[in-house]
């Protein structure tokens, strides 16, 4: 039995989640000098509806190894023999390394156990990560044994590409994603960047003058790099506005051949606090 766990900011949608028993460790979302546990104490659209009137930009910290531990030790007594954990990039968190931390717990406590535990690190941000989860669990469902689950992580996790548009761009600068001066010129302008992941971290890589341009760029990038082999889903991720996520799935629709499963999904606090409202992302699997 295998089973499949990553930190909150996979942003998978609780159903599938519940699918396919998927455990998430919390982040911690500080607001206006207030803690909540991530999809614990506080929801999505809660977040938003918030968001303007806050007082303070809202700050997040990494899942603690205890968090990981207690999933980690609920798995095994639940009869698991294999865990394989799916963390957000170490190169924007320290997710993976409490994640890894606690595999060490596991062990000094449990010497003797068989049980297999591997932690990937991701390099992936929100919905990337989640892309590797959710293909995961349907190779499990599929009969993929867990060796050839750790070797499809570690071998694609770099090739799950990532688009990410933005609205407000302040919360990029304050996230330190982007500089004032290129704000300024965004605003001046009124460009949208376009961002993606690269070694690790976040990197503007474009910027779009207004949503149609957004769109566009989107489809003629996923036309050109998609890897048909492999990218049997797509996620479209969005944080206020689903009709822009919905738009954008049936642009896809009718200007690409691709037949498979779109599925669209609400980015989560922790991911949005550093978005912000009005974000709208593509996740799929580029070619090597």
């Amino acid at each position: 039995m295998i089973k499949l766990m990553a930190d909150s900011t996979c942003d998978l949608s609780n159903e599938v989640l519940e699918m396919y028993d998927i455990s998430l460790a919390p982040l911690s979302i500080n607001i206006d000098g207030k803690t909540y546990k991530d999809r614990v104490d506080i929801e999505p659209n809660e977040f938003y509806g918030m968001m303007e009137a806050l007082s303070e930009f809202p700050t997040t910290g990494m899942p603690s190894p205890v968090e990981y531990l207690a999933i980690m030790n609920e798995a095994v007594e639940s009869g698991y023999k294999e865990i394989l954990c799916i963390c957000m990039s170490s190169g924007t968190s320290g997710s993976h390394q409490s994640a890894e931390l606690a595999k060490g717990y596991f062990f000094e406590e449990n010497p003797e156990s068989p049980v297999k535990i591997h932690v990937v690190d991701s390099k992936c941000m929100s919905h990337g990560s989640g892309w590797l989860v959710l293909k995961s669990a349907m190779m499990r469902e599929s009969g993929s044994s867990f060796q050839e689950l750790v070797d499809f992580n570690e071998s694609h996790k770099t090739n799950v590409k990532h688009f990410l548009s933005v609205d407000d761009l302040d919360h990029l600068i304050k996230s330190g994603r982007l500089t004032n001066a290129s704000a300024f010129l965004g605003k001046l302008l009124m460009l949208k960047p376009i961002m993606t992941m690269k070694n690790g971290k976040g990197a503007i890589v474009a910027k779009e003058r207004g949503l149609k341009r957004v769109l566009k760029h989107y489809v003629e990038e996923f036309i050109k790099r998609n890897d048909e082999a492999v990218t049997d889903f797509i996620i479209i991720g969005y944080t206020s506005d689903i009709k822009v996520a919905e738009n954008l799935k049936i642009k896809i629709e009718n200007e690409t051949d691709f037949t498979g499963t779109i599925h669209i999904m609400q980015m989560g606090v922790s991911v949005g606090t550093h978005v912000g409202l009005g974000a709208l992302s593509l996740f799929f699997m580029e070619k090597k």
